[in-house]
Formats: structure tokens, C-alpha cells, sequence
């Protein structure tokens, strides 16, 4: 359908506004007719490497500038590009390439030895040795359709081998709109991103950078110090965090405040803790929390600030292009402040997983995406998301969210990370167990926090032990892995 063609956007951004700051990388900066010009180079290099439009080519590379231009480059030459993160094993890379039947893995030359590379059945194009291939003039893609397939992102998964999440050139697209819709857009926004460009979180700020003609500021990883720093110095209005990188932002700042250019945290990851809401209230920094997944695209609900206390652990309300229902088991609405699954439907919604019939008829019922994440709705309307339905505890037929438990511990003075998952018990099926990382100045006493969790618990929801712990299990996108957390028990890697 011609309604749903569209100038290529790199093209397009670079013809428009060729002379704007595309991209801040360490010392370097790049406009958007530079970042064109580079993609242009490369998509020659990559055409000569035989790399060919509808092929789905596999990435393997860090945050870095030569990451973006290689990315841009697979999207002018229509390749579908299949984001791998870099913490998997050798084996979980071989499983995600043979599943999407790449035809190429463009790597980081560093990252994998050489014995490694050899179980990699697929062509493998080393990053500097791509860069010094010869040229051929590329065969470029001046148009998009936007129900083609831009990029594929393996999801975690909590059971079984991942899935890989199919994202259209419209799914980036209305996630962008959706974002600008809510959070308002202004010719003065920068975003700063370190978070990984192979997670949806990461490389949707790269799509809207180019999508609005707004700078960039790349970081190879987190660091709270720099981040403050390139707030300053490079006038930041936007970032995005998960909980852990906000907190460490507002205890390194200490007694100094953010200039009042920026705009806003967009928090993901799970409800915030109160006390770290709190904290940001006093910092006058505002947080919008979200929620949202590899499936939407990144964020397909959100928090304004002003709403931040009156509606503490909720997430929000859809963006505007998107829609949202809280289903019981029988698949009737459920009523306000009643628990049930969230469904989810909107043009920033997944078109389905690769080569999954079997999912993508389980998760996809008459234009609605099953999340398998449970949630109730106020009666305003707001969404406070419960769990995983995967991470659910049933405990002597009561139904269990871990991340309610883990709640109230953030709340607890003494503790800077909480993870709770469910152990068999042979009396109730199961019982919650905590794995908690204490604050360093504190000491805080398993009886204390058994006490804590009692006077804001029903008993059954209070853990039945806390193992105290150096760190918790989290993936590349700093999500808490739950299903990690009896590993360190059985493996008895415990603080004491």
C-alpha cells in the first residue's frame, strides 16, 4: 500500500536537516549528513562483503559510534538486522544465528577467540576488517515500507529458548510518534544513551534521534559521575534508566541538582521504590516511569511526574497510539483494582516472533497482544503492573507477585536491592524466599526484615528466609533475572 511507504529515515533526516549534531561520542560528534555519509561508505563495504537486501544479518557490538553507523548502513541496504547481546555465550549466539538463519555476523574483532568463532556456522565479517574493505557502490533503499521488518531482538524468555521479536520499520516508527505524543518534543532535546543499543530500550533512541533530528549522546556503559557530567556539559533533557542507574545518580550528586534543561528520567524496568521517588522529589528531577517491553517496541505505557505520588507504583497510561486491558482467566474485563493478564494493541506492537506459529497463536488474539504480565487498572484508568505470570508464587492457592514483596524491602531503609522468587514447600507447594543487597553503611538482621515485611505483608506473602547477597542477578538491560536467584542458593554464594 503506497500510505504505507516512507523515505528511508537516515535519507530523509540528512536531506532535512543535513548541518544538526546527529551524534556526542566520547570527543567525536557527527551530523546527520556526516552519520549519512559514513552509512553510505559502509553499506558499499558491507554490498561488497555480500551482504544483500531481505537478508537477516546478525550484530555483535558494543555501544560506540561505528556501532550506529553500521546500523544505519544495514538499513539503507534493507538487510534485517538481528540484535545480539553481547553477554551471551557462544552457544546461546550459535542458537540465535541458526534460528534466524543469518547470513552474516558482523562482530567486535575483541570479542570472541578464535576457537569460539569456529562453532559459529555463518560468514563472519570482523568490524575493522569490514572497514577496510574496498568499496562497490551500494544499491541503496530510498523508500521503507513500514510493515517491513527493520530489526529482530531475541526476548530473555523465562521458560525454554528465547524468541526472536520481529520490529517493523512502523513498529519504530509509532513508538517514536507514541514517545513524542507523551512526552512532548522540543528543538533543544538531547537524549543521553547508555544503555545497550542492542536492547530495545537502547536503539529506540537511536531510531527517534534520527526520526526527530535530535542529538545523541552515546556512552559505551553507565557511569553516574560521567552521566552528571554530560548532563552539564552537554545540556541532556532526556535519559533513560532502570531503577539501579537512577538511584546511583541521585546518591552521586549528593548536594548538587541537575540544571533545570532537563527534563526528564524515563524509568523502565519495574515499579520505582517509594524512597527512591522521594528521593528524586527532593532533587527536583523529574521521573517518568513506564512500562514496556522488547514486544512494544520499548515504552507503550507511561507516568507523567505529576502523578508520580498520587499513583506511586503505577506505570501509567497507554501512549496515545496504543491500548490496554486487564483480562480474567475466562477472558472478561476485570474490574478496577482486579488482578488479570495485560493486553496490549497498537501500530508499536510486534507483528509476531520469527518461525513461531504455535506463540504468535497463543499470544496474539484479535488484535491483541498477550503479555503474560499480570497488572489491574484503576479506576482511572492507571496501570500498576503486578509480575511475570511466569514469576507468580502459588503459595496454599494463594497467588503471590514477587515484585510486591520486593517492594516493600526497597522500602526499607537498609536495603538497596531486593529480588524474590518461590521455593517448593511441602505443606504449601510453595513459600517466597528474598535475596536482598544491603545499603553499606547498614546492618540490617534477618529478624528485622521479617518484622518490616510483617507490618506490611500478610503473613503469607512474608519470606520464609533471607539470603543476604553482594549483588543481584541482572541482564544486559539491568532487569532483575528471577529465575537466576535460586542458582546463587543452590550454589551457596551467599553474603552469610
Amino acid at each position: 500500500m503506497s500510505n504505507e511507504i516512507m523515505p528511508n529515515f537516515l535519507k530523509n533526516r540528512a536531506f532535512l536537516t543535513p548541518d544538526r549534531t546527529a551524534l556526542f561520542f566520547n570527543e567525536q560528534t557527527l551530523t546527520f549528513k556526516e552519520l549519512y555519509e559514513q552509512s553510505y561508505q559502509v553499506a558499499g563495504k558491507l554490498q561488497a562483503s555480500g551482504v544483500r537486501n531481505g537478508q537477516f544479518v546478525g550484530v555483535l557490538l558494543k555501544n560506540h559510534l561505528d556501532t550506529v553507523v553500521i546500523l544505519f548502513a544495514l538499513q539503507l541496504l534493507g538487510v534485517k538486522t538481528v540484535m545480539l547481546n553481547n553477554r551471551l555465550t557462544t552457544v546461546e549466539l550459535a542458537w540465535q544465528l541458526n534460528d534466524s538463519q543469518a547470513a552474516y555476523l558482523i562482530m567486535e574483532g575483541s570479542y570472541l577467540e578464535a576457537n569460539e568463532i569456529v562453532t559459529l556456522e555463518v560468514t563472519i565479517l570482523k568490524k575493522e576488517e569490514l572497514f577496510s574493505t574496498d568499496f562497490e557502490l551500494p544499491v541503496i533503499q530510498e523508500e521503507i515500507c513500514l510493515t517491513d521488518v527493520c530489526t529482530v531482538m531475541y526476548t530473555s524468555g523465562t521458560t525454554g529458548n528465547p524468541k526472536g521479536v520481529l520490529q517493523t520499520y512502523g513498529n519504530h516508527w509509532w513508538s517514536a510518534i507514541g514517545s513524542a505524543l507523551n512526552l512532548g518534543f522540543t528543538d533543544k532535546d538531547r537524549w543521553l544513551c547508555s544503555v545497550p543499543l542492542f536492547h530495545i530500550s537502547g536503539f529506540s533512541i537511536l531510531i527517534r534521534s534520527v526520526i526527530y533530528g535530535m542529538p545523541l549522546i552515546l556512552h559505551e556503559s553507565f557511569d553516574a559521575k560521567r552521566t552528571i557530567e554530560e548532563i552539564q556539559s552537554k545540556q541532556v533533557t532526556i535519559m533513560s534508566v532502570v531503577g539501579t542507574m537512577l538511584t546511583k545518580v541521585i546518591e552521586t550528586l549528593e548536594e548538587e541538582f541537575l540544571p533545570s534543561s532537563f527534563r526528564c528520567f524515563l524509568l523502565g524496568g519495574g515499579p520505582a521504590p517509594l524512597p527512591l521517588l522521594k528521593a528524586c522529589m527532593a532533587k527536583e528531577v523529574p521521573v517518568f516511569q513506564t512500562y514496556g517491553m522488547t514486544e512494544t517496541s520499548s515504552q507503550i505505557v507511561t507516568l507523567s511526574p505529576e502523578y508520580s505520588l498520587t499513583k506511586i507504583g503505577s506505570a501509567g497510561k497507554p501512549l496515545f497510539p496504543a491500548q490496554l486491558q486487564v483480562l480474567l482467566e475466562d477472558g472478561c474485563m476485570a474490574g478496577p483494582m482486579e488482578a488479570g493478564e495485560i493486553v496490549v494493541k497498537g501500530p508499536n506492537v510486534t507483528a509476531g516472533y520469527l518461525n513461531r506459529q504455535e506463540a504468535n497463536m497463543d499470544k496474539f488474539k484479535n488484535g491483541w497482544f498477550y503479555t503474560g504480565d499480570i497488572g489491574k487498572l484503576d479506576e482511572e484508568g492507571f496501570l500498576y503492573v503486578l509480575d511475570r505470570r511466569s514469576d507468580l508464587i502459588i503459595s496454599g492457592g494463594e497467588n503471590i507477585y514477587p515484585a510486591e514483596i520486593e517492594a516493600v524491602l526497597l522500602a526499607h531503609p537498609g536495603i538497596s536491592e531486593a529480588g524474590v522468587t518461590g521455593i517448593e514447600d511441602k505443606t504449601w507447594g510453595q513459600v517466597p524466599i528474598a535475596f536482598v543487597v544491603q545499603n553499606k553503611e547498614s546492618i540490617v538482621s534477618e529478624e528485622e526484615l521479617m518484622q518490616f515485611c510483617l507490618a506490611n505483608l500478610a503473613k503469607y506473602k512474608v519470606p520464609k528466609k533471607f539470603a543476604f547477597i553482594n549483588k543481584l542477578p541482572r541482564n544486559a538491560s539491568k532487569k532483575l533475572l528471577r529465575r537466576k536467584l535460586l542458582e546463587i542458593l543452590e550454589d551457596g554464594r551467599l553474603e552469610r
